[in-house]
């Protein structure tokens, strides 16, 4: 059964239609990547699928029940990771539940539970500006499951560090997800990530943006840094390339 069904979406602004008829699949434990040109609508559908958004055609469904146009069912993490540089990190971390109406020290315990999972322990007091990005990464990541410890939509999350920050967190990523049943769509316009880290792949072309292609990586997680000399990965990748380059439009990838 689907974890996440996203079913025949249009969005439209100021009477241009953005995104249309998209449908996909999350199946739990899974890590789909949402992957086109820029431009092409990726985040506006993230903001209807999180629920910021509400479509004019379409619906979302999680585990069934119907959550369209409703805010707070699933995370949702940016590019940039929006910590508040005045709060400490168990503070920034622990927002979630403060939100629910939890008490600071309740949420701060709550939230600890995990520091030592995220690779987080022994930051709990400093700030922001004393991690290095990668660190801050993880911070915005356990928040964003605290959130909604379910599914989590992730925006670029890896794309401000360095190649090999990035390398180290697609591998941390993917051990917490399996150790924390998480399930995470994911957009990227990194093609050799997208490959790496993806069960499955749909590529949104076009304008309006629809999904015209989908691609499962039978290649078994993890997948090492040495999978991208390998023939399969070149072929996943001259793939996505053709299809991309063939139904770019005029934006370009």
């Amino acid at each position: 059964m689907e974890h996440l069904k996203v079913e025949g979406i249009q969005k439209s602004f100021d009477g241009e239609v953005i995104i249309e008829d998209i449908s996909l699949e999350l199946h739990k434990g899974e890590l789909v990547s949402l992957l086109g040109i820029s431009g092409g609508g990726k985040t506006t559908l993230f903001n209807v699928i999180s629920g910021l958004l509400k479509p004019d055609k379409g619906r979302i469904c999680l585990d069934g029940e119907d959550i369209t146009g409703k805010p707070g069912r699933v995370s949702y993490m940016l590019q940039k990771d929006l910590l508040l540089p005045y709060r400490t990190i168990e503070d920034n971390v622990a927002l979630p539940l403060l939100v629910t109406g939890m008490k600071k020290q309740e949420a701060r315990e709550e939230a600890g539970r995990y520091f030592g999972q995220f690779g987080l322990e022994g930051t709990q007091k400093r700030y922001p500006a004393q991690l290095s990005g990668g660190m801050r990464q993880r911070a915005a990541l356990l928040r964003t499951y605290l959130f909604s410890g379910s599914v989590a939509l992730l925006d670029e999350p890896f794309s401000a560090l360095d190649m090999l920050t990035k390398q180290g967190m697609h591998d941390w990523y993917l051990k917490v997800m399996e150790q924390i049943q998480l399930s995470t769509l994911f957009i990227t316009h990194d093609i050799d990530e997208a490959i790496l880290l993806s069960d499955r792949i749909y590529l949104l072309t076009g304008r309006p943006g629809r999904i015209t292609r989908e691609i499962i990586i039978e290649e078994p997680k993890p997948r090492t840094k040495e999978f991208k000399l390998t023939d399969p990965f070149l072929n996943y990748k001259r793939e996505i390339l053709r299809h991309l380059e063939n139904n770019a439009g005029p934006a370009g990838l």
